[in-house]
């Protein structure tokens, strides 16, 4: 669009379907570079991903060209397609419903990129529901706790996380 000029950051994080902690070291990599692929082929600019063995945070530009939610259905539809035909794990993968999308100002980047990069560490002292409740009362998003992820632990079962 001619004249239209915009600067919009979003945090999308969302989670592996029943919280299973399925997603691998092994190809975690593979999971975020063809994440970043799809984000890209949107026209947004991915600036950081990461997350753990049963959710993924990323940090993109984001045009408003396109909806949030038709971008976020591209990312979970694809990647799960992704996952299957890959067969990373037996059985059908796929991500949970809903996802949290949270808005942060230029200033607030190398924050929030540092944080993303740290999941690992900073998921020793806190678990993924704990975060992401955190993230919704920080932004004053109303919500029903029947309707929030159920807290799981992070160990994989044949211990590869």
């Amino acid at each position: 669009m001619a004249n239209t000029y915009t600067q919009i950051h979003i945090q999308a994080v969302f989670a592996v379907q029943s919280r299973d902690c399925i997603m691998l070291r092994s190809w975690k990599d593979e999971l975020y570079k063809y994440i970043t692929g799809i984000v890209q082929n949107n026209k947004h600019k991915l600036l950081a991903i990461n997350g753990m063995p049963d959710h993924v945070h990323i940090l993109f530009g984001f045009r408003p060209s396109q909806s949030l939610s038709d971008l976020m259905q591209d990312i979970k539809g694809s990647s799960s397609k992704w996952i299957n035909e890959k067969r990373f794990i037996k059985g059908k993968f796929s991500w949970q419903e809903g996802y949290g999308a949270f808005s942060y100002s230029k200033s607030e980047l190398p924050k929030v990129i540092q944080y993303i990069r740290n999941q690992e560490e900073h998921h020793k002292k806190r678990t993924f529901i704990e975060e992401y409740e955190d993230l919704l009362k920080e932004f004053e998003i109303e919500y029903d706790k029947r309707f929030v992820f159920k807290a799981i632990d992070y160990i994989v079962p044949d211990g590869t996380w």
